[in-house]
């Protein structure tokens, strides 16, 4: 099995807020793919500068390759520029080199008013904003500057998680408790670098000292010039995530199957391709079709972690549970990357 990516090694989508508020350094969370210890596993540090899954044929700057199987899993891309003022006034969060370059930002940062912004949809793991402006609260409280401040966030949809009321009703909740002000069914279009202020989808305006934004996402340019999206992603068949093209699969953030955008259901898509691929290769039975299933683990502030249990695709309607904030759930999450570390990287 060949992979390729231009990355020299993996980091989790969660460690990005740890590197922000300066909890992690990158060396933390860097997984190097130098580790991986499959034998059967080639790893290639390229640049895929074309696809062509009418062939499954893949160019990059180092070569090209042809498979039996091609499966494209290169995510979603951050339109930077697509806000008109976000580049000059504000902050993305969402990268490893933004939520670095945010770190020295919060360091100097000596008060005042703080937006979290989401500017368009779909985007990566829906209860991030939340967890960002509980952090920011916390670090800002660390440094003595909380009073002076105030922490709006400015969020898409009507509630926090919205396939879960309990979870959104404690993180709500948890808004009031700490003073941090939430407007909900809400994009923000524009930041005005000069009167400081963003603009809302409402035609409202709110003022800030320090922007902290969602970009807009997209599919990577290379997925979009081979032809395999459809109204701005990757449609896929929702059992077994193979595309129009024989022989051809696509999973994560750069689908449209359904599921939000976010590793957890990434990682259960990928097995779902996994397995299709071995019973074919084997002559077996198809395995069960994808189930939508994922887990979140939600920072609620101070420490406490809750838990929301999802399936989007396992029968009729969304099912969803949440855990509270726990000691054995905060433990989970700090296990999570090292039990996955393992598995992956052996």
């Amino acid at each position: 099995m060949t992979l390729i990516d231009r990355n020299d090694a993996f980091v989790f989508g969660f460690s990005k807020l740890d590197l922000m508020f300066g909890q992690r350094q990158l060396s933390d969370v860097r997984i190097p793919y130098s580790e991986l210890r499959h034998p059967s596993i080639h790893f290639h540090q390229e640049t895929i500068t074309e696809i062509d899954p009418a062939n499954r044929r893949v160019k990059t700057n180092g070569g090209a390759y042809d498979g039996d199987v091609l499966v494209v899993a290169l995510g979603a891309d951050y339109n930077v520029d697509g806000t008109p003022g976000l580049t000059e006034a504000g902050h993305e969060f969402y990268s490893v080199a933004g939520a670095e370059r945010l770190a020295e930002v919060l360091r100097a940062f000596a008060g005042g008013r703080v937006v979290i912004g989401v500017l368009g949809q779909p985007f990566k793991c829906p209860p991030a904003p939340s967890e960002a402006a509980f952090m920011t609260h916390d670090f800002l409280t660390a440094k003595g500057v909380r009073e002076s401040s105030s922490i709006t966030l400015i969020f898409p949809m009507g509630r926090p998680i919205p396939p879960s009321a309990p979870a959104s009703a404690a993180i709500v909740e948890g808004f009031r408790q700490r003073g941090i002000e939430a407007l909900f069914d809400c994009v923000v279009t524009e930041l005005d670098p000069q009167r400081k202020v963003a603009r809302i989808n409402d035609g409202t305006e709110v003022g800030f000292d320090l922007f902290l934004g969602i970009p807009k996402h997209r599919v990577p340019d290379v997925v979009a010039a081979s032809g395999m999206a459809v109204d701005g992603w990757i449609p896929v068949d929702a059992g077994n995530l193979s595309t129009r093209f024989e022989g051809v699969y696509a999973v994560g953030d750069v689908t449209s199957v359904g599921t939000p955008k976010a590793g957890m259901f990434a990682e259960r898509a990928a097995g779902t391709v996994a397995d299709t691929i071995i019973a074919k290769v084997r002559g077996l039975e198809a395995p069960p079709p994808f189930d939508g299933r994922g887990i979140c683990y939600v920072e609620m502030g101070e420490g406490d972690v809750g838990r929301v249990d999802v399936a989007f695709l396992d029968g009729p309607g969304v099912k969803a549970e949440f855990t509270p904030p726990s000691e054995e759930t905060r433990q989970e999450k700090d296990d999570f990357a090292a039990v996955r570390r393992e598995h992956w990287f052996g």
